[in-house]
């Protein structure tokens, strides 16, 4: 059945697809993040340069995105079974690794400290109960949103292996995670404008001919990457997050 192709597709399009639909309409006030330098840092927004120092977690967590930032959203801190290491993912090439931890919940590269944040796209109020309606909660969009801050030039690093990334992996990739196997058949480029430099993706899964349509989007702002991962359900996602995205830029500038 459709539903439940695009249900396993949901799982194992990244690590954390499942979590992030499950806990969707749950609260989530548990710590997470990988606990980084405690380095002073005056500004997130300064140009990165070989001497910059990466943000501590406990300073990241002011900067990221959070309720009263996106209106329209839910936004949730990431529980720490959202989060997995990056060992915990891999790919068939690994040119596509960078691209792999960004549709996982995984900041890319080697960041000194990351956290993370879920914004679930909040459903109309002014809509009745109808089994649509119900069918188009349940496949609101989901953000995985996480930041990631590095030393010296590890931000410009990280920006351009998934830039390169969405280039080398166009014809697809095999990630694997969670026990899943999952295979990306199309990586198409979109434009995005945002921080300093920016890329974004629609990435479609293929299972058993179902497509399952995701997006991912990623801007550097000095010394830190900002990328969001986006999935829903329903097994496609058709715009950007773009307020979602907007308010972290702002909150970078």
């Amino acid at each position: 059945m459709r539903a439940t192709a695009l249900r396993r597709t949901a799982v194992a399009a990244t690590t954390v697809s499942l979590a992030l639909l499950v806990t969707a309409c749950g609260g989530g006030k548990e710590d997470s993040g990988d606990k980084g330098k405690d380095a002073p840092k005056t500004s997130a927004s300064a140009s990165a340069a070989p001497d910059a120092k990466a943000l501590s977690a406990a300073e990241l967590e002011k900067l990221i995105v959070e309720q009263a930032d996106v209106p329209g959203y839910q936004v949730q801190k990431a529980k720490p079974t959202d989060v997995v290491p990056s060992s915990a993912v891999t790919t068939d090439k690994p040119a596509c690794k960078p691209l792999a931890d960004a549709l996982s919940f995984i900041a890319t590269g080697n960041p000194g400290a990351s956290v993370q944040r879920k914004a679930i796209a909040e459903p109309k109020k002014d809509t009745a109960s109808s089994p649509e309606d119900i069918a188009g909660a349940l496949g609101a969009p989901v953000t995985a949103v996480t930041l990631g801050s590095y030393d010296g030039n590890g931000a410009q690093n990280a920006f351009a292996s998934l830039k390169t990334a969405g280039t080398e992996c166009a014809g697809g990739f095999t990630l694997n995670g969670g026990g899943e196997k999952t295979k990306i058949s199309k990586v198409a480029p979109e434009a995005v404008t945002a921080g300093e430099e920016a890329v974004a993706f629609t990435v479609t899964t293929d299972m058993d001919g179902e497509p399952f349509i995701s997006k991912v989007v990623a801007f550097r702002k000095g010394n830190t990457l900002a990328s969001f991962s986006v999935i829903s359900l329903a097994g496609k996602v058709k715009e950007f997050p773009k307020a979602v995205v907007d308010a972290q830029a702002a909150k970078l500038a």
